[in-house]
């Protein structure tokens, strides 16, 4: 049967929809990976406070201060095993965090302004509103200084109990909140930089946007090797580390300079798949007999892992190699060495203390509020609009689970309170955030039960776009 060739704008159409299903699926694995690192998450958090409360609580607290060196020549670094959590893996945490970003605003959910002002709108209600209840229970004290803790929102624990609700939750939603995350993080890399980093050594963050600069230039010339930014990213990390600008930064910068653009399209990728695999068929009937590969079918192989290669991105590349790490290894073990609470009846009052209560009020009535009405608001004033399969109470479920802190709650909370020189507000904003998180998850988890979807319509996805301006060829 022969099969009607396409125009060239059915060909175009096609080749659209096929950058949309890799979109799509790229969007259920990021989703699925959180997920399950969320109930990972859940597991070591729950551990560091049975360890903490238990008869070895003395060994839990003593692991994390052990001192770590590292030495090459007279070059002496050496730090607690905390720091090295909170602010070496962290780094790799917002590395992977920056690559999202990024594409997120290439092929995301933030691609276009239509598309993103919903969750942006969002977000920045759900980032205002909490930072100003904490503001307002804690004014005119020092305590004040801790008014970012209860703006973040902890992505693999709301996606993970998002996922308990099963069909319950349609995949728009979950889209959504992972763009609404994003932007959350966003937000929380600009608090971190602008309010939580020391006053900066210029020579040293001069050093930082000298290898920014390289980095960009490789990236801009091909340059595609992943050991290059690796080498790169550790030196720009020593140089952040030492400018007093914290690392964290130095990670998503990174992540920006990350080429995004392939060698080849799809389409291109195809025919050339296809001639790698004649000949490969071709070379293995003569060889069959002998049963051993020959030069030519060997050159096959190697040719067609080159093209794969260069159909992928660095930057989707990357992505996918070091996200099952963060999620599974990172974020695990930053919640093991970070959770730990001695709950005693100093803790129960620390509950009633100006920063306990306004990081729970910031994080289970501020979250919701903030992001539920910025959200209505952009739509009654039409700048953006709400997908078709979602109810109010879907956005107002999300806003809740959008209060789950935790791991970017606690690590803001290092940051605000040093643990030397402020480790009773540490201790009261670590009580403040578990309780907040755990109300916040529990109610979102509750209401969404309760709602479905208000119509059987498809989530919205990025809408097709030309081949000349598919945002994954651009850097």
């Amino acid at each position: 049967m022969n099969l009607p060739k396409l125009t060239p704008f059915g060909r175009a159409r096609a080749r659209s929809q096929r950058s949309v299903e890799s979109v799509l699926r790229l969007v259920v694995r990021f989703i699925h990976q959180e997920a399950t690192g969320g109930i990972l998450l859940l597991v070591c958090a729950v551990a560091a406070l049975v360890w903490a409360n238990s008869p070895w609580s003395g060994t839990y607290f003593a692991l994390w201060q052990t001192p770590i060196a590292l030495r090459v020549g007279d070059f002496l670094l050496e730090k607690p095993l905390l720091l090295w959590i909170n602010e070496g893996l962290m780094a790799l945490f917002f590395f992977v965090i920056g690559l999202e970003i990024k594409r997120e605003l290439l092929v995301g959910a933030l691609a276009s302004p239509k598309r993103a002002l919903l969750p942006l709108t969002a977000a920045v209600g759900g980032m205002l509103v909490p930072a100003l209840l904490y503001a307002l229970l804690n004014a005119g004290e020092p305590t004040l200084r801790g008014w970012g803790i209860p703006m973040a929102t902890d992505i693999a624990f709301s996606l993970g109990v998002l996922a308990l609700l099963g069909a319950r939750a349609p995949l728009s939603l979950k889209v959504f909140l992972t763009a609404l995350a994003i932007v959350d993080d966003m937000g929380a890399v600009l608090v971190i930089a602008l309010f939580y980093s020391e006053p900066p050594a210029w020579s040293y963050l001069g050093m930082g946007a000298g290898l920014l600069l390289v980095s960009a230039a490789l990236g801009a010339r091909g340059v595609r090797q992943p050991l290059v930014y690796a080498l790169l990213g550790f030196a720009l990390w020593l140089a952040f580390l030492k400018s007093g600008v914290h690392t964290t930064v130095a990670g998503v910068l990174l992540a920006m300079t990350i080429p995004a653009r392939t060698r080849i399209d799809l389409p291109a990728f195809i025919a050339l798949s296809q001639r790698v695999l004649d000949e490969l068929n071709r070379a293995a009937r003569r060889s069959w007999p002998t049963g051993v590969s020959s030069s030519r079918q060997q050159a096959a192989v190697q040719a067609l892992e080159l093209a794969c290669k260069d159909v992928e991105s660095p930057l989707q590349r990357l992505e996918r190699a070091l996200h099952p790490w963060v999620a599974y290894f990172v974020m695990p073990l930053f919640a093991l060495a970070n959770a730990g609470v001695v709950l005693d009846a100093r803790a129960l009052q620390a509950e009633l203390h100006p920063v306990s209560l306004g990081i729970v009020l910031g994080l289970l009535v501020g979250k919701p509020l903030g992001i539920a009405g910025f959200a209505w608001l952009a739509v009654h004033l039409r700048l953006a609009a709400l997908p078709s399969d979602l109810a109010w109470r879907h956005i107002v479920g999300v806003g809740l689970l959008g209060g789950i802190g935790f791991t970017m709650s606690l690590f803001i909370a290092q940051l605000a309170f040093p643990a030397l020189d402020g480790a009773e507000e540490l201790g009261r904003a670590k009580v403040g955030i578990l309780t907040g998180s755990l109300l916040a998850g529990i109610s979102g988890w509750a209401l969404l039960r309760t709602v479905r979807a208000t119509a059987a319509a498809p989530a919205p996805v990025a809408a097709p776009a030309p081949p000349s301006s598919d945002p994954s060829r651009h850097p």
